[in-house]
């Protein structure tokens, strides 16, 4: 029986390292996108350019998901399946949590789907976390919501810089 515990361990390693770098490099510029489209007014958005901006953060993070899984895909199609179809709907199916069990990896490669779907889970809530503040930070800028919620003089800006009025107490 060949020992296969190594190769494993060494390509999960490194499409893990490779997700990460992906993932927060992605979130990065994401955020300085967001805050560069919301700094641009100061005195909130309307209804429809809040929601043009989370559906274009919600596309850039579907997009970001897409690479990722298309990164797990490349290495499925180079050691596991023949054919880019069945790489792609494989790391898909395990990044999403799906894993309907109709692909399977070779055995030699078993442990990579259950951690491809650790990383999807891991991923996908960084993304939820982004979508949440950035709709929160939308409420909270919207004057007529901000001064119901108490928020209508919040110490900190958009940089999360305090204000001039609220730095002698920091």
């Amino acid at each position: 029986m060949k020992m296969t515990l190594i190769p494993q361990a060494s390509a999960a390693a490194l499409l893990l390292v490779l997700t990460l770098c992906l993932q927060c490099a992605g979130v990065a510029a994401l955020v300085e996108w967001l805050r560069g489209a919301t700094a641009k007014g100061d005195q909130g958005f309307g209804p429809v350019r809040s929601a043009v901006l989370v559906v274009k953060s919600t596309i850039a993070i579907i997009i970001l998901h897409g690479l990722v899984i298309l990164l797990w895909a490349s290495f499925y199609r180079l050691q596991c399946f023949p054919s880019w179809e069945l790489s792609f709907y494989f790391s898909s199916s395990s990044y999403a949590t799906v894993g309907y069990g109709d692909v399977t990896l070779p055995n030699r490669w078993r442990l990579l789907g259950p951690l491809e779907s650790m990383a999807g889970v891991l991923m996908c809530g960084v993304s939820v976390c982004l979508l949440f503040a950035t709709i929160t930070r939308l409420v909270d800028r919207d004057p007529r919501h901000s001064r119901k919620l108490g928020y209508a003089n919040d110490p900190v800006d958009l940089k999360g810089n305090r204000h001039a009025s609220e730095q002698n107490y920091a």
